[in-house]
Formats: structure tokens, C-alpha cells, sequence
């Protein structure tokens, strides 16, 4: 039965009129290896209290490449739900829901068969009430822009598009040099003047638009065109100081979206890298420390790659070996286009390929460091379909007595309407985190969370985590990490399945009945 008035009587935890105050006693083991084989574990407590400011702010988001399929689609979305509207498809009237969304569309389970809506367990952003505004190389407004995208049925297009024509995308950053060199035919809406001109010119967009719309917070999300890797160079990506004085000298190694990335962090927004370029290095992530955002990434995990993600840590966790895993891709739109070429798409291959990585790391009987798995990953660029991208997945596993078992995918979606739910997720779950502060009982005060995000992990393909933290791509675990950190700021332990209270209470009664 779901739930929407939550009251959580304990004395671990306290309401005021502005926050929420939990106690929480975090078990967790420390791990000392002896010899090769020998391993000594010694528990741990730790009390912690989390404060949850229960003030929702006035929200804006920013979207690097906001004329793109995501980008359109998303305002398009959000202005459909806002307004209520339905519009008439073949299939018959549908009407707006956020369905897709996980912080709008889904629940956690509180016991006994009662679970509630992830969004009603704290205050959270309401996506109807997000202002969006955006850059992009072209200057379409986004009501042809969201019609040269071919998403949205026509009924639905044709009812957001008196608000959309009047959106028109800001003027952005555009090196060629990192980006597929098809793209420059679209490049009409550029920016002028020296790298540190347009950091500036970013800045002050920032600081106009939060004013235009009196926000208390902004977000900037990239959407743009997936860049080539950059090469990491010390003395430039390093640290902070160092990528703020490549700036002033006009480094030809900084991307646009290490652009954006600094531009926002020094307007106070936190940063979410939502395509699979390095965009956040150490210097970035130094930057958003000493400035107090956060930053998440790498690359929204929507289909092919979520569906890995769960079916490879399927196979392993129940002893069985994955020997080779190929996973094609074919899509007809415009990030289909900037990745046929070679550099683009290797940035999307090492992002989609990680994904297994810890998986087969958790399981030596099955995969020790001589044990190899063929792992690929093929995207061609077919225009004619359009957004609606094609996935093919084959799963060749070693079972019992040399046997073998094949699994073969094929999903077919509509490549945005996956992405956008996961881009509000994202900023969703950002502003909450940014009123989430924690501290312990030795502390004095309360403390933000690590600048890396990295509990957003369950919506994206290559999770940027904490220097020395392990990386964590099961999807099962992704999800527990947010919904067990959503329990305890209330008050509620984190979820276990052992179900104790049904096997000891049902173990009590038939012995006590046996007895009489």
C-alpha cells in the first residue's frame, strides 16, 4: 500500500520547523590482509547525525547543448506536466506523468507491505517548478529545435510550442578541436574572444539568470556532444590554481566542458557531467571543494548500459562466468553523428565498457588476473532511425561442466525519452544532497558531503567517485546507496532482507505450539 504522510516516531530523530536531525549507528568492517589468503576483520561503529534542511529553493537549470534531442525533450516534458496536459497519439490520448523518473515514478518500501513514493520520504524539488535555460552552438529556438529532434508526438509538440519559440538557447563555447568535425555545419550560436572572455562570458549568464528568475540555486547539466578524451597534463588539470592560470594563458588543452565546469563552480553551482568525456579532473573537483558545490559524472546511464549492469552482476553472483559480452548500438541522431568519429566514440567506449569492471573484481573463483573476458562495444551512426536507437547484446557464459549459455538482447527505445527522466533524477537528487550536512559526536559542526557526488551513481555509466573509494557500477547496490542514505536522514534503519521477524517469530509460534 502506498503511503504519502510519513511520521517516524524515534528518538533518533528530530523535527524542527527547518530541519530534520537523525541519529544513525553506521556498522561497517575494516579489512586487514595478513598473507595472500589470510584476512583479518575487526567491526566498526561509528554514531552519525545527518541534518536535512527542509527549505526546498527556488531551482534554475542550466543545459549545455539544450537544442539537442535530451534538452528539448526535457523542457518539453517538465512544461507537459506542468500544464496537465494530454495530447492524441495512434495508440489512443496519453497524458503527462514522469514516468522513467525514479525520484517521481518509484518507491521504497518502509515494511509490512506499506511502501511510500521516493519523492514524498523528503522535501524535494518539484520538477514543474525547475526554469530551465541553456546554451548551444545553434541558435534554433527550441520549438523548432524540439521538431528538428523528431521525439515527440505531434499533437504534444504542437501544444508546447507556443512557450518553446520564445526560448531561444544562450551563445555558446565551441572548440572543434574536441568535438567531431561534422558538428561545425550546426556551429552558428558561438561565443567570441579569448578562453578567459568566454569563462566570463559563462559566469555572467549564470549570474543573469539567476537573477532574471530570482533563484536560490543553479544547476548546469551537460548535454552537449560527447568530446574526445582530454590528455591529462600536469601543470594544467592538476589543481585548482593551475587550471585557473591555463585559463589566463589560453591552454589549447582545456575542453569547453572543463569550461563550463569551472564557469559554474565559481558561481556556486554544482556540475553534473551527463556525457562520458574526463570533463572533471583533480584540478575541477580541488575547485568545487574550495567553493562548496558538488560535481557528478560520467555519462547518463539509460538503456544497453543499465540493463549490463544488472545482468552481468546477475550471472556472477550466482557462479556463473561471463566469458564474452558484445553490446552494438545503431542510432540515426546527432549524437549518433559526433560519435562515428573514432575519438568521440572512444570516450563512449571506455565509458560503456567500465561498467563490468567491478563485477568480475568481486569474484577471484571465477576470474583471476589471468582469466580474460572479451568485452566490446560497437556504435555505428544509421540516420534513419532517428532517435529511436537500436541495442543488441549477446552474453556468452562458461556453466557447469564446460557448458555454455547464450543470452541475447535486443531493445529497441526512444533514446531521449530514457535519458531525460534520468537527467531530472539527477538534479533532483544534487539539490537535495547540497541540504544534506552530517557530522559525529567528536565533531563541532556539521559538514557537507565529498565534493564528488558519487552517491548518483545509480544514473551513470562511468561513476566519478572519492580518490581511493572503491567504484561501484550494480545497479542493485547504486540504488540501495540512495534509498538506505533517504531512510536514515528520516530516521529509519537501512533496508536488509534477512526478514528475522518472519523466520524467528514463525520458528517461536510452531515450537511453542509444538510444545503445548
Amino acid at each position: 500500500m502506498l503511503r504519502k504522510l510519513i511520521k517516524v516516531k524515534s528518538p533518533n530523530v528530530q523535527h524542527s520547523e527547518n530541519e530534520i536531525i537523525s541519529e544513525y549507528s553506521y556498522d561497517r568492517n575494516n579489512i586487514f590482509l595478513e598473507n595472500n589468503d589470510e584476512v583479518t576483520i575487526i567491526p566498526q561503529k561509528t554514531t552519525y547525525q545527518f541534518m536535512t534542511k527542509k527549505k526546498v529553493p527556488k531551482l534554475g537549470v542550466m543545459i549545455v547543448g539544450i537544442g539537442g534531442n535530451n534538452g528539448t525533450t526535457l523542457v518539453a516534458g517538465c512544461l507537459a506536466n506542468r500544464e496537465g496536459l494530454s495530447w492524441r497519439t495512434k495508440k489512443g490520448i496519453v497524458k503527462a506523468k514522469y514516468i522513467g523518473s525514479y525520484t517521481q515514478a518509484a518507491t521504497i518500501h518502509l515494511g509490512d507491505g506499506v511502501y511510500a513514493a521516493v519523492k514524498d520520504l523528503l522535501p524535494m524539488v518539484n520538477p514543474n517548478d525547475i526554469v530551465f535555460t541553456g546554451w548551444d552552438i545553434n541558435n534554433t529556438n527550441l520549438a523548432e529545435a524540439m521538431e528538428r529532434a523528431q521525439v515527440l508526438e505531434p499533437d504534444l509538440q504542437r501544444q508546447v510550442y507556443p512557450i518553446m519559440v520564445k526560448m531561444k538557447p544562450l551563445p555558446a563555447i565551441f572548440d572543434l578541436s574536441f568535438i567531431a568535425s561534422n558538428q561545425n555545419e550546426r556551429a552558428n550560436n558561438i561565443l567570441d574572444g579569448t578562453i578567459k572572455e568566454k569563462v566570463e562570458a559563462v559566469r555572467n549568464h549564470i549570474k543573469a539568470f539567476k537573477e532574471d528568475n530570482n533563484l536560490d540555486k543553479v544547476i548546469i547539466l551537460w548535454s552537449g556532444n560527447t568530446e574526445q578524451y582530454s590528455t591529462y597534463t600536469e601543470g594544467i588539470h592538476d589543481t585548482a590554481d593551475n587550471i585557473l592560470r591555463a585559463i589566463d594563458q589560453a591552454s589549447p588543452k582545456l575542453s569547453p566542458s572543463t569550461l563550463y565546469a569551472v564557469a559554474g563552480i565559481l558561481e556556486g553551482c554544482d556540475y553534473i557531467n551527463g556525457s562520458p568525456q574526463n570533463t572533471l579532473m583533480p584540478g575541477v573537483i580541488e575547485l568545487a571543494e574550495q567553493n562548496g558545490v558538488y560535481v557528478s559524472g560520467d555519462d547518463l546511464k539509460t538503456g544497453q548500459t543499465r540493463l549490463k549492469s544488472v545482468l552481468v552482476d546477475f550471472l556472477v553472483s550466482i557462479g556463473i562466468k561471463p566469458r564474452s559480452i558484445v553490446s552494438y548500438n545503431h542510432l540515426g541522431n546527432n549524437d549518433g553523428k559526433n560519435l562515428s568519429e573514432p575519438l568521440q566514440f572512444r570516450s563512449k567506449e571506455i565509458s560503456k565498457s567500465s561498467v563490468i569492471d567491478d563485477v568480475l573484481q568481486s569474484n577471484e573463483i571465477l576470474y583471476d588476473e589471468s582469466t580474460h573476458i572479451d568485452h566490446a562495444v560497437i556504435i555505428k551512426y544509421i540516420p534513419h532511425v532517428g532517435d529511436d536507437k537500436r541495442a543488441i547484446d549477446e552474453y556468452v557464459s562458461e556453466i557447469f561442466l564446460g557448458g555454455e549459455s547464450i543470452i541475447e538482447v535486443y531493445n529497441m527505445c526512444q533514446d531521449s525519452l530514457l535519458a531525460v527522466p534520468v537527467m531530472l533524477d539527477l538534479v533532483i537528487l544534487d539539490e537535495l544532497y547540497s541540504r544534506i550536512t552530517w557530522k559525529t559526536k567528536e565533531m563541532s559542526a556539521f559538514e557537507r558531503f565529498h565534493p564528488v557526488n558519487s552517491s548518483l551513481s545509480l544514473f551513470l555509466k562511468a561513476p566519478l567517485v572519492p580518490e581511493n573509494t572503491p567504484v561501484v557500477n550494480v545497479l542493485y547496490r547504486q540504488r540501495l546507496c540512495i534509498e538506505n542514505l533517504i531512510r536514515v536522514c528520516i530516521g529509519l534503519a537501512p533496508e536488509n532482507f534477512m526478514l528475522l521477524d518472519n523466520k524467528c517469530h514463525a520458528f517461536t509460534y510452531h515450537h511453542e505450539s509444538s510444545a503445548a
